[in-house]
């Protein structure tokens, strides 16, 4: 199996001729969406750059480029003239995983920094906060009020000490970040914060130098604001660590080591990447499997819930396949690799996920570009703030009658105060992690019920289709027909011409079920369509040889054919052979509609141009099929189905499913799937096409939202926009098709936060930035002091990514 992962991307150009190369930087030092545009915008500058698409949440930078005209290293540098810290992502090792490990360090050290900056502007703020408990009302130097026991805590140099504090260490790192934006052009949300803190601090020491200006000193304000932005940055960061954890938690799966079994039988533990294709591999009892492979010798059960979310163990034997991340149970066995490193599956699952987080929705892509204007928008409206209040507003209002009086005595302090207000209250990091929390979030989810959603923008179609179309066989039925009726039409013997009795050369048309059933067996040699699969488990259970038959060849869609002696003989659908000048007598018609009515699927056989007998197939239907179904349309969906079975078989489709005969569509052939899709599209439909085989691809390409599983066909994977991973015990090849119905359900509940962190972080900007502007001050007398201003602003972040969080807990169908 292959799960491909390809990057689509945000911001594009097209040069004309590229040698295309993709690269991924971790990039530290982005803030906000704010951050965002502007790494993405200066990567796209650079020569020879395709594409740019950055993540916020996960740091990290997927950039297209042409490797003859620029190279990774050269663009990471050139983010670091601009502010930002960028390196080169190590390319996959061979151990498989595009490991998240030395970026889960960084966050390590990352964290235990901002601990130590925690708890130093925690004991600011305490110590801020309980001398101000002691200073009068009017907060001015003059009337500073001893507060018994605390003297020292209430003078205003000592304040003035702890503001100087906060701003030269645990500050330094957001004024050095907030002017390096503002000295690239794209100032960002610690540009608004650090003029903030620093605007409150210069005026403030202007005032305590300068008693005889009147002014009031708040030095509380700076302080306040650096810790309540660090407290804020803290619990932002603690979360989004948490919806990292699932990506983490599958790069985990990879055991370091492994037992690799020689061919003189001796046991050598060696590192996981000196595993190749073919070695043989011991794993013991309670051990990470490390590889891909199949089992050749031993027995256990295995724990594959971490890669497809199913709980129970699958018990594995001499010939099953086993995947790299998954726990053996029981007992010791021994496997011979099929697939290692980055071709494992759970390497490539990783992969997928990882690139996922770089394909962003339309909602995100334009609250990137909101949020790239944001900043200059709120540096605009504090200055506009200030200039309003200092000329105007000042003047006008009637602040003696809203009990200010003194308010009034001090306009130039007052408009710095709203000023100051407006540049912290405003949160663009809200606007830029209400997606891609969201998404890391739901992707996670869905990791661990094995889904697999290749991106963002895919949340978006699967938000907007109506209308779900079924492959018919391998997908509602098992895929795994079997033979139940073998009919022969009209028997007779032909002798040789030298009278000769001999099985190979004799001229037959079957006398018996068993003699229609060995030439049927004979023909189908070699294929492995599911119809040929049955007849040969049919041959098999009977004891038949096959015949000895040349020039084989297959029709797709059709059937096949070979010569068997001297003699053409035809398997397949009727059209085929009414097509090759083959008639059914009349009086089999009524067999075949009887059989056809039972919902079997005939397949006729021929010797040269006489139809010599029928062979009925059943297919079983999914255990799940018809509940998933159900469920799909109470959620409002159209379901159609689409198979090559005869006209007559609808009714028995429609009672099985209870879909509507109109919406199945009968006798298509492969190469009509696709239009049969785009003709719904035409009509209006948004269409979600559930396949797995070969001929299924183009009809999955064609669709709005492609979902396949990962029992198909490598090339089917490749082009599914969902892959299902879990697969029944019972049957490798049949999938939980409730599965289905959870992507769906998932998909709409990551979209759901994503539109009501979105809804949130603009509410919130719309709402705030005003009352810091000071709207209510000329009726109500209400102002946002910068503290208060600050501490709302953190939690505006820490709510976006809370509620995020909060998809952990939603309820998919069958959970």
């Amino acid at each position: 199996m292959q799960l491909s992962a390809q990057p689509t991307a945000h911001l594009t150009k097209s040069p004309p001729t590229l040698a295309i190369s993709t690269a991924t930087l971790t990039v530290s030092g982005m803030r906000c969406a704010g951050c965002v545009s502007a790494v993405e915008s200066h990567l796209l500058k650079q020569t020879g750059v395709v594409s740019a698409v950055v993540n916020l949440v996960t740091e990290l930078a997927t950039v297209t480029y042409d490797h003859r005209q620029t190279e990774p290293d050269t663009l990471a540098q050139s983010l670091q003239t601009i502010g930002f810290t960028a390196t080169v992502k190590s390319s996959p090792s061979t151990d498989g995983c595009p490991s998240l490990s030395n970026q889960a360090a960084a966050e390590s050290e990352t964290v235990q920094q901002q601990t130590w900056q925690l708890g130093t502007a925690t004991a600011l703020l305490i110590l801020s906060g309980l001398g101000h408990i002691g200073l009068s009302s009017h907060h001015s130097v003059e009337t500073a009020l001893p507060l018994p026991g605390l003297s020292m805590l209430t003078n205003i140099w000592f304040h003035w000490g702890l503001a100087t504090l906060a701003i030269l260490w645990p500050g330094r790192s957001l004024l050095q970040d907030g002017w390096q934006g503002l000295r690239r052009l794209a100032p960002n949300m610690n540009t608004l914060v650090g003029l903030g803190a620093l605007t409150a601090y210069v005026t403030s020491t202007i005032a305590l130098l300068v008693p005889e200006l009147g002014w009031e000193c708040f030095f509380d304000e700076p302080v306040m604001v650096i810790g309540f932005i660090l407290l804020g940055r803290s619990l932002e960061r603690q979360a989004r660590n948490k919806a990292l954890s699932a990506l983490r938690a599958l790069i985990a799966l990879q055991p370091p080591t492994a037992r690799l079994v020689t061919t003189d039988q001796v046991v050598t533990e060696i590192p996981v990447e000196r595993i190749h294709p073919n070695d043989l591999v011991q794993v013991r009892s309670g051990e990470m499997i490390p590889v891909d492979g199949l089992v050749i010798s031993g027995q256990t059960t295995v724990d594959e819930s971490m890669l497809t979310g199913e709980s129970l163990p699958v018990l594995k034997q001499v010939g099953d396949s086993v995947s790299a991340g998954t726990l053996n149970q029981l007992g010791a066995i021994t496997v011979r690799a099929t697939h290692t490193g980055q071709d494992t599956t759970l390497a490539r699952m990783v992969r997928l996920v990882e690139v996922a987080q770089t394909r962003k929705a339309p909602v995100q892509r334009l609250a990137d570009t909101i949020a790239g204007y944001f900043t200059y928008v709120i540096l605009a409206i504090a200055v506009l703030t200030f200039l309003g209040w200092y000329t105007i507003g000042s003047r006008v209002v009637d602040f003696a009658s809203l009990g200010l009086a003194e308010t009034a005595s001090n306009p130039l302090l007052l408009s710095i105060k709203l000023g100051i207000a407006v540049l912290v209250v405003a949160c663009p990091c809200a606007l830029g992690l209400a997606t891609p929390t969201a998404i890391l979030v739901g992707f996670g989810v869905g990791t661990s019920q094995g889904l697999l959603i290749r991106g963002g923008d895919v949340l978006e179609k699967v938000n907007r289709i109506t209308t779900v179309v079924f492959d018919k066989t391998g997908t509602l039925t098992s895929g795994s027909p079997v033979v139940t009726d073998c009919i022969v039409i009209a028997p007779d013997l032909y002798e040789c011409d030298d009278g000769s009795q001999d099985t190979e050369q004799q001229r037959l048309i079957p006398s018996t079920p068993e003699a229609l059933m060995q030439l049927a067996f004979t023909v189908e040699q070699g294929t492995c369509h599911p119809i040929a699969t049955a007849i040969q488990r049919y041959a098999t259970t009977h004891n038949l040889v096959p015949l000895s038959g040349s020039h084989f060849h297959t029709e797709p869609g059709y059937g096949v054919a070979a010569m068997i002696g001297n003699q053409c003989v035809r398997l397949g659908s009727y059209e085929w052979l009414r097509h090759n000048n083959i008639l059914l007598p009349a009086s089999v018609q009524p067999q075949v509609e009887q059989l056809a009515k039972a919902g079997k699927q005939v397949i006729y056989l021929a010797i040269e141009h006489r139809l010599v007998g029928l062979i009925a197939i059943a297919d079983d239907w999914q255990p799940d099929a018809v509940p998933a179904i159900r469920q799909l349309q109470h959620m409002g969906l159209e379901i159609k189905v689409l198979t090559g079975d005869k006209a007559s078989t609808k009714a028995a489709i429609t009672r099985i499913t209870g879909i509507a005969e109109a919406d199945i569509i009968v006798g298509i052939k492969p190469d009509e799937k696709a239009s049969y899709i785009a003709q719904l599209q035409a009509q209006g439909h948004r269409v979600a096409m559930v396949g797995d085989g070969i001929n299924d691809v183009p009809a999955l390409v064609q669709a709005d939202v492609s979902i396949s599983m990962r029992s198909g066909t490598d090339v089917a994977i490749e082009a599914a926009d969902i892959v299902l991973m879990r697969l029944d015990q019972a049957n490798s090849q049949r999938i939980h098709l409730i599965d289905v119905v959870k992507s769906i359900q998932l998909s709409r509940a990551t979209l759901n936060k994503v539109h009501q962190n979105l809804i949130w972080a603009l509410a919130y900007n719309v709402v705030c930035v005003p009352l810091a502007a000071g709207a209510l001050l000329p009726r109500y007398g209400v102002m946002l002091n910068p503290s208060l201003a600050a501490l709302i602003m953190a939690l505006s972040s820490i709510t976006v990514v809370t509620n995020s969080l909060l998809l952990r807990y939603v309820r998919l169908s069958g959970i």
